[in-house]
């Protein structure tokens, strides 16, 4: 009875082994960078710090049109209050009754005769 006791634990550990012994290859290749999850993380891994410096990239780009935004609102507060200026001083000048008005460009006689004359010829029948 011992004996049959003895080669039951042996063949359970036997079989114990082999079952690990396959959950090992499997985990071995689920974890492969190669292929598997870990070339997803890999890849995933990867993406992640291309998005980073994009989006460091596309921050910068940001800054530097804000700033250059402003710089032109800036300049175009500035010329719209010397325009209030120029349009408050234009209040003080006298108005002019008629508009000088520049004489009209006399366009040159046009010919009696045309310069060709087109005619078309009847095709004689035979």
């Amino acid at each position: 009875m011992e004996m049959i006791a003895d080669i039951l634990l042996v063949a359970g550990a036997v079989g114990a082994a082999a079952y690990c012994y396959v959950l090992a290859r499997r985990l071995a290749r689920f974890t492969d960078l190669d292929s598997g999850v870990g070339a997803a993380v890999a890849i995933l891994s990867q993406q992640v710090d291309e998005l980073g410096r994009v989006l460091k990239s596309a921050r910068a780009q940001a800054e530097e049109g804000t700033e250059s935004l402003r710089e032109l609102t800036m300049q175009a507060d500035s010329v719209a209050h010397r325009l209030e200026l120029l349009v408050a001083s234009m209040h003080d000048l006298p108005e002019i009754e008629a508009p000088i008005r520049p004489e009209p460009v006399q366009k040159p006689a046009a010919r009696s005769e045309p310069d060709a004359t087109f005619v078309r010829h009847s095709r004689r029948s035979a």
